[in-house]
């Protein structure tokens, strides 16, 4: 058993069995062999990915919602590109219904390839960019949305809240930029729907500071959000 992932996923009270501490390990075994083909991660040292990879995915563990319920809450996770947080999160929780989108084939490709090598019947994956997905029968029913190392919160709050329902949350991995980024970000997450963010710092060995911004979803997104991609293509809203 990983020395790092089980405390992590302690956090939220999960206890990580063998078989899912292996399933982590062999995720990884898949997208090093795919990285050596196509561009997925810039890390390439396995030791590293053990913690910036797989243990910053779980670190999302005590943000999700109860296991408790009788329902199957479902996950979105925006530009998921090599599957990082949604695979792992998608082995660690096995009720949650997550989604990876990824409208770059190559990348969504290798995510449907790593869900059908680790036996994953929970996850799904959209080949359309999130915009359309936001403006498909999906709109406003996920409980969580996520994103890495996507984009910046301004257009990530535009992306990404008008997937989540009222009530559900969307949950931003983000570095020591997100100081400059929150203030910008102030009036797409009000006219997404989105409440007051709250900024958790993320406790994790080996890392630069990380933080994990939960907005939550207190209303209805703008109908006019998100704008098309050739529309908002490096436009912030005005």
């Amino acid at each position: 058993m990983n020395d790092l992932w089980s405390p992590l996923a302690a956090r939220a009270g999960i206890t990580l069995s063998p078989e899912q501490d292996a399933q982590l390990s062999r995720y990884l075994d898949l997208l090093f062999e795919a990285n050596a083909r196509m561009n997925l991660t810039r890390i390439t040292d396995r030791a590293a990915a053990e913690v910036q990879h797989v243990g910053d995915a779980l670190t999302l563990l005590p943000f999700l919602p109860s296991q408790a319920g009788v329902f199957r809450p479902r996950l979105a996770d925006v530009g998921s590109g090599g599957g990082v947080p949604g695979i792992p999160l998608a082995i660690a929780r096995p009720d949650l219904s997550v989604l990876l989108i990824e409208s770059t084939k190559k990348k969504a490709a290798f995510l449907k390839q790593a869900i059908e090598s680790l036996n994953l019947s929970n996850v799904s994956v959209s080949e359309w960019r999130a915009e359309d997905v936001a403006r498909s029968n999906n709109r406003e029913s996920f409980d969580i949305v996520t994103a890495r190392a996507v984009a910046t919160l301004d257009f990530l709050a535009e992306w990404c809240l008008p997937l989540a329902k009222k009530g559900g949350k969307f949950l931003a991995m983000k570095g020591p930029k997100i100081a400059e980024e929150l203030p910008a970000a102030k009036r797409a997450i009000k006219l997404a729907g989105g409440g007051e963010p709250v900024i958790h710092s993320v406790d994790l060995p080996g890392t630069e500071h990380r933080v994990i911004v939960e907005i939550p979803k207190i209303a209805r997104s703008d109908p006019k959000l998100p704008r098309p991609a050739t529309q908002a293509k490096g436009r912030p809203l005005e």
